[in-house]
C-alpha cells in the first residue's frame, strides 16, 4: 500500500521523541495507552513490568535474529495475529490489523512476517490522544512519542510522501483508537 521513498529515509535519522535508555524512567512518563514497536523495546518493558496495550513484533532487531534473552522476555506475551509487511513498507494487512489491535480490548500482539519498523508512523496516527508509542533508536535508546495532534499531523504528513495510495492509508487509520486524526 505504501513504500518509504530512498529520498525520505534520512527524515529517520533523528528520533521523533525523547530518548531514553531506562524503561523505568520512561514508563513513569506514560499516562495512557501504550504501543510498542519492536522486539527489544517491546522486551524492555516486559522486564519493567508492563505489557504494552499493543505489541509489533517480528523476532529481528538490526535484520538479524532476536537474542535468546529477548527471545524469552517476549514469551510472556499473549499469543498474537500474524501479519506479513515486506522490509520498507506499510502493507494494507499491517494498518488493518494495527487498528484493530488498538481498538481491541486486552494486550494485543502483531507478529510480523518482514519488518516493523515502519508501524510507528501509523500507530501515532491511529492511537487516541494521550497515548504513548514507543520504538527502538538502534544503539540509542527507546523513544516515546506521545500522541497529540501535532504529533499525529508529523506522522500523517510523513506518510502522505511515501510512495503509494497515501490517501487510502490514511483513510484506514482515521477513526482507529477514537483519534482525531
Amino acid at each position: 500500500m505504501l513504500r518509504l521513498p530512498k529520498s525520505l529515509r534520512r527524515e529517520f535519522k533523528e528520533p521523533f521523541g525523547p530518548v531514553y535508555t531506562d524503561a523505568d524512567d520512561l514508563l513513569a512518563e506514560v499516562d495512557g495507552p501504550l504501543v510498542a514497536v519492536g522486539d527489544v523495546v517491546t522486551a524492555h518493558l516486559l522486564r519493567a513490568g508492563k505489557t504494552p496495550d499493543v505489541a509489533v513484533v517480528d523476532g529481528r532487531t538490526k535484520r538479524e535474529s532476536v537474542s535468546a534473552e529477548t527471545a524469552a522476555a517476549l514469551d510472556e506475551l499473549p499469543s498474537g495475529t500474524d501479519v506479513e509487511n515486506p522490509a520498507g513498507e506499510l502493507s494494507e494487512s499491517i494498518l488493518r490489523a494495527l487498528t484493530e489491535a488498538i481498538d481491541a480490548p486486552g494486550p494485543q500482539v502483531l507478529d510480523v512476517d518482514g519488518e516493523e519498523d515502519l508501524v510507528t508512523l501509523p500507530a501515532v496516527v491511529a492511537a487516541p490522544d494521550g497515548a504513548s508509542v514507543v520504538y527502538g533508536q538502534p544503539d540509542v535508546g527507546m523513544v516515546r512519542i506521545h500522541v497529540t495532534p501535532e504529533s499525529r499531523e508529523t506522522m500523517r504528513a510523513l506518510l502522505r510522501r511515501f510512495d503509494g495510495d497515501a490517501d487510502a492509508a490514511l483513510a484506514m487509520l482515521d477513526g482507529a483508537g477514537d483519534g482525531d486524526a
